[in-house]
């Protein structure tokens, strides 16, 4: 589905040339999405990429690309002078920020524009105004746009801000004043909280915006989000193509946006549409930018205005579907000083357009980040579908930059329509080798409220801030067991995978010259991993009555999971039509498929647009995780405190040999711009094994608390075989 599917009031080019050569100061799915629309314009496109992201689509995908630096954004995506001076070495007439790094920053505008080079984007005044959340309410303010009541002074220290919040009252909001996006934002319901949001805000605000400013805002309760679209061209005209409804918001982030708004009717969007365009006058906005405000949900013709993004937003597809104007080829236009062909009355909304984020995170483990290789990925197409992404498999995801990894949109006449194109379009997104939301989605969207439109900010936070770890079900465990034992029967080593540019296993079928047998009913035992500390023991037995590999595509066996015996057979079905491979699991005669891809440590099963990784044991793991699982049974136990997240650590709390009591900070680690404070399990000494700017791994041990007693005398059980059972052949865990 093209940006825009129908055509645009007056959309009609003017002869004004636009630029020869572009380059797009960005990655992921937004450069690609940029890209694609200067192919249609017949514009020639640069990429910028850092290390990482050497083999990412948007490199691909562009006419050109050049190296800008090392990993850190602010060694590439965020310096100026090596993308400057890449638009010098390629020509480019023109810079595209896409969003998030430079977009909104009046620096790089400034920079562009002594460079000779065009900014697409507003000026540098509007940016430096909008840019600053104090001065953007008092420039509003004065041109009669109602803003939130708060204490917006610049300047203000945390001494002055505490004695500000009596005035302001609880709840409030401690918000950075530069930046966007809900990053550093922090609400306080009491008094004796602010002092630890204040550091908390400012840690967040200086990292990511190098300004650690705040100012704080009441707190309203049950509110909507809804934004503005706007356009305007250096000719005078700034029309509004509409609102979009952006209520469902996890921690302050976007989860789920629509156009229009179920909330709004004909007369308060016309009145909330003039509000915006009279914020983007009062600083002769030029460009595309979007005006956000918070409305009453109580009271839907009361709105406040919170801030304007000076750039595209990532929710602009919903715009573009519901409008037919490619906001992109707009941005462009209008920087090359075409005027609007179109007016305010000529802006007619068609259907009903909503969108949802696909994030590397786990909803199972507090939504924290995770990294992976894309081992099979299959993304949805069809009627009223589009797919922004920056995927590509055998990639990895970069755990260096925000965590959005594609955007699902789906469009329809009206908003049960898309809502159930949305869902069928989830339920074909297949993406193994990383955790994503897209299941988490999935059950969000089935929600009775949401479904009716009864949404607000809040709501996510209330009812939907984890997602329980579901427990897996028989037939994924089989799944699993029989994949590896049939690649194991098959000569297969997952291993080799590991250096077939991240191919999954499933891509080809094993090969052996004839059909195996077992002559003897001895099981292999799995042990597999459902959850951070859930593990089962599953065992396949064959032999030559009950059970055998008919080829090198199909097994039969009997498989004990938690005790009890089942008949299963597993088949391999080749890829089709440009789908990935599957695995068809038949137990005790139902049958299920699945999509899957093996790794040397785990399986992926993926179903339904919902992804699992298992785990499988070594001997040595499972070892070492009996032998601690007796350390804690004994009460003495010197708890390990894991990373939960691939990331940086950006400081550490306390010093080798401090004692910490139960719940104290010991290390604070960042990833994908989100920050996690990892703290002490139980009193003790503790040992930090990380230091400020280390990465770490998911998982890895960061610190160690040692209690007071040793432990002694520890001994290991072994995994306890079927009843009745022969003795298991070599196995992947102790026996």
């Amino acid at each position: 589905m093209t940006p825009a599917t129908h055509g645009a009031p007056g959309n009609v080019p003017t002869a004004t040339p636009l630029f020869g050569t572009v380059l797009v100061a960005n990655r992921g799915e937004i450069a690609c999405r940029v890209i694609r629309t200067l192919r249609e314009l017949g514009i020639r496109s640069v990429a910028v990429y850092s290390d990482p992201d050497r083999t990412a689509a948007h490199v691909a995908l562009a006419d050109e690309a050049v190296r800008i630096g090392p990993a850190p954004a602010r060694d590439s995506y965020l310096n100026i002078d090596a993308i400057l001076e890449a638009a010098r070495r390629t020509g480019a007439q023109a810079v595209h920020p896409g969003y998030g790094f430079l977009s909104e920053s009046a620096a790089f505008a400034d920079a562009c524009a002594a460079a000779g080079v065009a900014f697409i984007g507003p000026g540098v005044a509007a940016l430096d105004v909008m840019g600053d959340k104090i001065r953007a309410k008092l420039a509003v303010a004065e041109h009669g746009v109602p803003t939130i009541p708060g204490v917006a002074k610049p300047g203000l220290d945390d001494a002055q801000l505490i004695e500000a919040a009596a005035e302001v009252g609880y709840p409030l909001l401690v918000k950075p004043s530069a930046g966007g996006g809900g990053k550093g934002m922090q609400v306080v319901r009491s008094a004796d909280e602010l002092p630890d949001a204040l550091a908390a805000a400012r840690r967040v605000a200086a990292a990511a915006f190098g300004d650690d400013t705040l100012f704080l805002e009441r707190l309203v309760e049950s509110p909507r989000h809804i934004e503005v679209q706007v356009l305007a061209d250096t000719h005078g005209t700034t029309i509004h193509l509409g609102e979009r409804e952006c209520s469902l918001q996890r921690r302050h982030q976007k989860v789920v946006e629509e156009a229009p708004s179920p909330l709004l009717d004909a007369e308060t969007r016309e009145r909330i549409g003039r509000a915006a365009c009279a914020v983007a006058e009062s600083v002769d906005y030029v460009g595309a930018g979007t005006v956000e405000f918070l409305v009453s949900d109580a009271s839907p013709g009361e709105f406040f205005f919170m801030e304007m993004n000076t750039r595209l937003q990532v929710e602009h597809p919903v715009t573009e579907l519901v409008t037919g104007i490619d906001l992109v080829e707009w941005q462009v236009r209008i920087a090359a000083g075409e005027a609007l062909p179109f007016v305010q009355d000529d802006i007619r909304l068609r259907g009903h357009a909503i969108e949802v984020r696909v994030y590397a995170e786990n909803p199972e483990r507090d939504f924290l980040p995770t990294d992976g290789t894309i081992l099979v990925l299959s993304e949805p197409s069809g009627a009223g579908v589009r797919v922004d992404s920056g995927l590509v498999q055998g990639n990895d995801i970069v755990p260096d930059y925000d965590p959005m990894l594609s955007k699902v949109i789906a469009w329809g006449a009206d908003r049960e329509t898309a809502l159930r194109r949305l869902d069928a379009a989830l339920a074909e997104t297949v993406i193994l080798g990383a955790t994503t939301n897209v299941g988490y989605l999935r059950t969000l969207l089935a929600d009775d409220d949401v479904r009716a439109g009864r949404i607000d900010t809040t709501l996510i936070d209330r009812r939907f801030s984890h997602l329980v770890a579901r427990e897996a079900d028989v037939a994924e465990l089989v799944a699993v067991a029989l994949l590896r034992h049939l690649s194991r029967r098959n000569g297969h080593d997952p291993a080799a995978d590991a250096h077939s540019g991240g191919r999954a296993a499933s891509s080809a079928l094993w090969r052996t010259p004839d059909g195996w047998r077992l002559a003897a009913p001895r099981p292999s035992a799995y042990r597999i991993t459902t959850g951070p500390t859930d593990r089962v023991d599953v065992f396949v037995r064959q032999s030559a009555g009950d059970g055998r590999v008919v080829d090198d595509a199909r097994l039969r066996a009997s498989v004990t999971v938690d005790g009890v015996e089942h008949a299963a057979e597993l088949v391999l079905l080749l890829a089709a039509g440009g789908l990935p491979a599957r695995a068809s699991v038949t137990l005790d005669g139902l049958t299920r498929d699945f999509v899957f891809a093996e790794t040397p440590a785990s399986t992926w099963l993926g179903a339904e647009g919902r992804a699992r990784e298992f785990r499988i044991l070594t001997r040595s793991e499972a070892l070492a995780e009996e032998l601690a699982t007796v350390i804690r049974a004994e009460g003495t136990a010197d708890p390990d405190v894991r990373s939960p997240m691939p990331g940086t650590v950006v400081s550490v709390a306390v010093t080798p040999g401090d004692h910490v009591d139960a719940g104290d900070t010991l290390v604070t680690v960042e990833a994908m711009k989100m920050e996690h404070r990892l703290t002490a399990p139980v009193a003790g000494i503790a040992h930090v094994t990380v230091s400020p700017g280390d990465l770490v791994k998911l998982d890895q041990l960061v610190a160690t608390i040692h209690a007071a007693q040793p432990v002694d005398d520890i001994s290991v059980d072994t995994i306890a075989e079927p009843t009745q059972s022969a003795e298991p052949e070599n196995t992947e865990v102790p026996t």
